[in-house]
Parts: structure tokens; sequence; C-alpha cells
């Protein structure tokens, strides 16, 4: 069996766009600023919710023009940088050339949801006035669907819809069309986008949580350099075991003996309610340890993405041989996977 290899990650998130600038941040153990998003209820009321927005893009290299990206909402933008990035301009040139096939696997949780408000608000108030453009915009494949485009690519194209561990199953998928030669690339991205509703959401389920926005992409091959994905474990189902506590010491048995070495990218957001599960039981690592989403907030099936492209980061670094990551998700399953230098 091939080892499969991650050769390259993006990242967009609050702390600004590019993996540079996510590990700077998350090396200055700052916390994101927040802005507000807003809504009036029908009586008049105003609601606030505190956000933690991707920054305006500054560097327009990191977004190259493209038709297909004029009239795409924030999650297709974030979604094509942190692809574009994690392939790099010679492997994005080769795939246009159609020397390399390059398959798009997106995870999503929350999806398209800024243009799907804006269009069926449209249908709302008046039928007749909804814009026709704005409905391909809505639907959860967009994002893949604009990346392979991008890309010219005839290999195979697929969106997961799933909660906040979905982008393990991503990877398995991805590794399934690597060792069955569907594709010489697949590039796993997971883009979300702030919205009032989910931003009301997270806020129902804790004051405290910070809801933010990104995106996190890693480049899957057959034998190539970077990281190698030594182990994704099947996910333990809440179906399965209901309790988190237990399902998580399931994932955690199976991806890694605490050597005091491994780095644990874990989903801790700083609120004891919310890391109960976590903390129970990873109570004894020893090994270095990162929380991305406690400096940059809760952004949906885009967070564990970005602790997986910090974990690859670090391990590139030198600041650990060895990594797991792991995902609680809010209602499906408990996920992970584990790296190692080769």
């Amino acid at each position: 069996m091939s080892r499969i290899t991650i050769s390259g990650v993006g990242a967009v998130s609050p702390a600004g766009w590019g993996v540079d600038a996510l590990m700077e941040f998350l090396r200055s153990g700052s916390k994101a600023e927040c802005s507000s998003v807003e809504r009036e209820t029908s009586d008049g009321r105003v609601i606030s919710s505190s956000v933690a927005r991707v920054p305006k893009l500054t560097d327009k290299s990191r977004l190259p023009r493209n038709p297909r990206l004029r009239r795409t909402s924030p999650i297709g933008k974030f979604a094509a940088s942190a692809a574009f990035e994690a392939l790099g301009a010679d492997r994005l040139a080769a795939a246009q050339t159609g020397e390399i096939r390059v398959s798009v696997i997106c995870s999503l949780m929350n999806g398209c949801v800024n243009y799907s408000n804006r269009f069926y608000g449209e249908v709302l108030h008046d039928p007749s006035f909804a814009s026709p453009i704005l409905f391909p915009e809505t639907v959860y494949n967009a994002p893949s669907s604009h990346l392979s485009a991008i890309l010219g690519s005839m290999a195979p194209n697929d969106t997961l819809v799933g909660d906040g561990a979905e982008i393990f199953t991503a990877l398995e998928l991805a590794t399934e069309w690597l060792e069955r030669g569907d594709c010489d690339l697949c590039v796993v991205v997971a883009p979300e986008e702030i919205d009032w509703l989910s931003a009301e959401a997270v806020g129902l389920r804790s004051k405290e949580m910070v809801p933010s926005e990104g995106a996190g992409a890693v480049v899957l091959e057959r034998d190539g350099d970077g990281p190698v994905l030594l182990a994704i474990p099947d996910p333990v189902t809440y179906a399965e075991v209901p309790n988190r506590v237990a399902a998580l010491k399931r994932l955690r048995a199976e991806l890694s003996d605490d050597d005091g070495q491994t780095l644990l990218a874990d989903g801790r957001i700083g609120v004891s309610g919310i890391d109960a599960t976590e903390d129970a039981v990873f109570f004894d690592w020893n090994g270095p340890r990162v929380s991305t989403k406690a400096q940059l907030g809760d952004a949906l099936g885009a967070s564990a993405s970005l602790q997986l492209v910090a974990a690859v980061a670090m391990l590139d670094a030198g600041a650990a041989e060895k990594a797991i990551v792991t995902s609680v998700g809010g209602n499906e399953q408990v996920a992970g996977c584990a790296l190692g230098v080769s």
C-alpha cells in the first residue's frame, strides 16, 4: 500500500489569509478580534451577535482573478484561496494544463448561507424579482464545483455535509481515491462563512463561544513529500457510542499512546462546559498541545481543518515528529487522524 502524504496546506482564518498568518497568530497566543453581525426582527428589535470574521483581503495574489469567483459568496473565496495555497503555483498550473489529475473534496456543516439568505429573502419579499443568478451559489456543492472548474479537473469531485468532524471522512475518501488511482492529487478543503443564523445558534449553545469563519485545505498524494497520514480510524458515531467521553476514549486508543512527544491538535475552545469531553479524556496529556479554536473561535466545519493545517505546519517546522488531530462533532461523531514525519 502507498504512503499517503500531505504535501501542501492552505488556510484562511480570522488570523488572516495564508498559513504563515495563521501560525504567527497561534504563536502569539492572541485571540481573534470581534465585530458584530445584526438582524432586525419583525417588531423592529435589533439582535446583535459578536463574531470573528476573516479580515479583508489585501494581497490579491492569494485569490487570482477568475470569472468563476466573480459572484461567489465568501465561502467560495475562502475555499479557493486555501486550496490554491495548498497546491502552490506550479501544481495549480500543471492541473490547469492537464498534466496532473486533481480531485476535490469539500466538507461542510453550514455551507453557502450568505447567498441562501439573500436569495430566499428576495423570494419571500417578491418572487418576481428573485435573481436566478444567485441560486447556483446557494447549494452545498458550489465551492467544490468552482474549484474543479478552475482547475479544469475531470477527476472525481464530492461534497460531504456533516458536523464539525466531517473533514476526517473527507480524508478517508481522498485516501480511497488515491489508492484506486482515480487521481494524482486530492485537495480536501473545509470552508465556512458567517451569517446571523449560525452566529445566534452558537450563542444559544454558549454565550462565551465566538462564532467565526474561514477555510483549511490539505493536498494528499501517494508517496509525496510531507507528513504521512498514519491512521484515520473509522469515526465513532453517537448512534454507536452515545456517551461522548467514551467515544473520544475509543478514538484516542486507536490513534496514539501519549509518549510525551506527540503533538495534540484538539478542539478545545476555552469554555469549560463545551470542553468537558476533551478535558476528561486528555487530562493527562504530556506532549505539546495546540487548541486553535480557543484563539480563532468556532468556525463550525472549518475548525477541524484549521487544526489539521496547524498540526501539519508544526510537524514541518520540527515542533514534533508525530501528531494527532481530534474533533468532537456536534451531533454525529467523534473523529480524528494521526500524522507522522516520514
